[in-house]
C-alpha cells in the first residue's frame, strides 16, 4: 500500500531562519522568558502564581506560552517578583 509523504516540518525553510526576529515576536519571547523565571522562582503552578500576584490565569498562560507581550510596567512586575515573590506577596496581603 502506498502512503503519503509527510512534508517535514521540523526544519523551518533557510530564508526564515536567517530572517531577523520583528519586535513583536522580540518582545513575546522576552516576556516568556521573564513570565517563566518569575513562575520558577515560587515554585507556583500557573494557578497558583496567577492568585497569589493578581494576574489573570489566561494572561500567566499567553506570556509564558509567548503568545502575548508584556507590557513595560507588567514586565517590571514579574521582575520583582523574581527578585522578591515573598515581598510582592505580603505587599499584596491585606493587613489583618
Amino acid at each position: 500500500p502506498m502512503t503519503a509523504k509527510r512534508k517535514d516540518t521540523t526544519t523551518p525553510p533557510v530564508d526564515d531562519v536567517d530572517r531577523p526576529m520583528t519586535d513583536d515576536e522580540f518582545g513575546r519571547g522576552r516576556t516568556a522568558f521573564v513570565a517563566k523565571r518569575a513562575r520558577d522562582a515560587t515554585n507556583l503552578s500557573q494557578a497558583e502564581f496567577s492568585s497569589r500576584y493578581g494576574i489573570p490565569i489566561g494572561t500567566v498562560r499567553d506570556w509564558e506560552q509567548g503568545r502575548k507581550a508584556a507590557e513595560a510596567a507588567a514586565m517590571n512586575y514579574l521582575l520583582v517578583i523574581t527578585k522578591m515573590p515573598d515581598a510582592v506577596a505580603e505587599a499584596l496581603t491585606p493587613a489583618a
